[in-house]
């Protein structure tokens, strides 16, 4: 079978960010900067490296900055341009590349990770595509989207990004039970959102990377609201596996948490000392201030 060409991207923005307040009283939580650039925009640089040409943001009315992130800024261009910083001004310019088209489409009702991704159904099509939950920032050598694409291609069914997580924080994720295959790949059997630990399957968590079939849609059409009064995806997802096949793939990377101030200060200080520009100087400064004190 000739995998499909996964073309589409869609990410869900429109939560509100609460465990970042005030910061996010008026800037969105994705457009928080690890070292100097949004998340928002690692995501979309990861979509982009896996081969979407069609990001889809699922917005709200307090989102329009991320809009404007990916939008041209004549004004800026203009100064950078006239004042003969030519680095800064091919960074603003080539944050999205020509050939990649940006949509919004507004989430009237916080209703879900499941509604948003409903949400995009118009703009997806009959076709596959990817879900990237910018709060978890995966530092990797191939990109996550890139490893998940890799592994569709074998199958050309839906998948879920996975990792293993302590029992402490199984209550924060939906969860999957598996069985491997004949071919050597981990099916999903079983899919449960946010269970305690004594009723989790297992402590392997979906981690906000999802490649999913158009079918999904119907699934999402069908369900009913659950955990939070919301339209779990977790809730699609256990209805379609027993229609089609779902697989999991256990990444190669490290996840940053980036919806908790922890994962967000972990992420900030592995991405400097990455950086190419201050990450020997941050580097030293960090052996410094990490030094005993003496007296």
């Amino acid at each position: 079978m000739i995998p499909k060409k996964i073309r589409t991207a869609v990410f869900p923005v429109a939560g509100r960010g609460t465990r970042f307040l005030p910061a996010t009283k008026v800037s969105p939580k994705e457009m928080l900067p690890v070292v100097d650039k949004p998340l928002i925009q690692y995501a979309v640089e990861e979509s982009i490296a896996a081969g979407a040409e069609k990001l889809v943001f699922i917005t709200s009315s307090s989102k329009e900055s991320i809009e404007n992130h990916f939008d041209r800024n004549p004004e800026l261009e203009h100064v950078l341009s006239v004042s003969g910083q030519k680095s800064l001004l091919s960074i603003i310019r080539n944050i999205i590349p020509p050939h990649v088209t940006c949509i919004y489409i507004r989430q009237e009702e916080p209703l879900g990770l499941g509604h948003a991704v409903l949400c995009a159904q118009s703009a997806v099509g009959n076709e596959p595509f990817f879900v990237h939950l910018a709060d978890d920032l995966i530092n990797s050598e191939i990109p996550c989207l890139e490893q998940m694409r890799k592994h569709f291609e074998l199958h050309n069914s839906s998948l879920l990004g996975v990792e293993h997580v302590h029992d402490e924080d199984i209550h924060k994720y939906g969860i999957v039970a598996t069985e491997v295959g004949s071919s050597g790949i981990s099916r999903v059997t079983k899919i449960v959102e946010k269970p305690a630990r004594k009723d989790a399957p297992s402590n392997l968590a979906v981690v906000g990377r999802y490649i999913l079939t158009p079918e999904i849609f119907k699934k999402l059409s069908s369900i009913k609201v659950s955990a939070g009064n919301e339209l779990q995806l977790t809730d699609a997802i256990s209805s379609l596996i027993n229609d089609e096949p779902v697989y999991i793939l256990p990444f190669d990377g490290t996840r940053y948490d980036c919806g908790s101030k922890l994962g967000y200060l972990k992420a900030t200080v592995q991405y400097g000392l990455e950086h190419a520009e201050i990450g020997v100087k941050f580097s030293e400064y960090l052996k410094n201030i990490t030094k005993p004190q003496t007296k």
